[in-house]
């Protein structure tokens, strides 16, 4: 496990051991065996600490690709107190998102994100847009990379999303999703 450089994510650590993240299977080991992989990738990518600390966390809420939730909405006030109001906000925002709502009009002017718990929809901020393309990029990449079933079902359907995202991701995310995604001859 990486050495996590801020006090946050020491106290993310342990809130996500607490709630059983080292126990739920995942590709590639343990939901925290990801979770820390993706908090790293970020860190490797130069992130701010805020999308680093909403990268490690991304799924205490559930995702519309994942079920399993280490806390239920109603305690988001116990995440925010662990990592702070900006990165538990990234953190709600990529677990709403209702997927096959959202991700068709994201690379659209003024796009409409759909709120997958409460049903209502919205223009998220220039920042919120940027976030949320970086964080969807590293999960992905990370399973992508963990498991070749995964990479090869979904590899190229990923490929062609993050180009059409491409101006909403870092050059880093990019070259990752370049390199990860991309089709290898021979």
């Amino acid at each position: 496990m990486p050495v996590l450089e801020s006090p946050s994510a020491t106290r993310a650590e342990e809130l996500l051991l607490r709630s059983g993240a080292g126990d739920v299977p995942h590709p590639g080991g343990t939901l925290l065996a990801h979770l820390t992989r993706v908090y790293s990738r970020l860190a490797d990518w130069e992130a701010r600490p805020a999308l680093r600390l909403a990268g490690l966390c991304h799924a205490f809420y559930s995702t519309d690709g994942f079920t399993t939730a280490l806390l239920p909405l109603e305690r988001r006030g116990e995440l925010a107190a662990v990592i702070g109001d900006e990165a538990e906000a990234i953190v709600h925002l990529y677990a709403a998102c209702g997927r096959s709502a959202t991700y068709p009009g994201l690379d659209r002017p003024s796009p409409v994100f759909h709120d997958r718990f409460t049903g209502r929809e919205f223009t998220p901020t220039d920042r919120q847009l940027r976030d949320f393309a970086e964080l969807t990029a590293v999960n992905e990449l990370d399973i992508a990379r963990v498991d070749p079933d995964f990479r090869q079902r979904w590899g190229a359907g990923l490929l062609a999303l993050f180009s059409r995202l491409r101006p909403l991701l870092s050059e880093h995310a990019w070259a990752d999703c370049e390199e990860v995604l991309a089709p290898r001859s021979g």
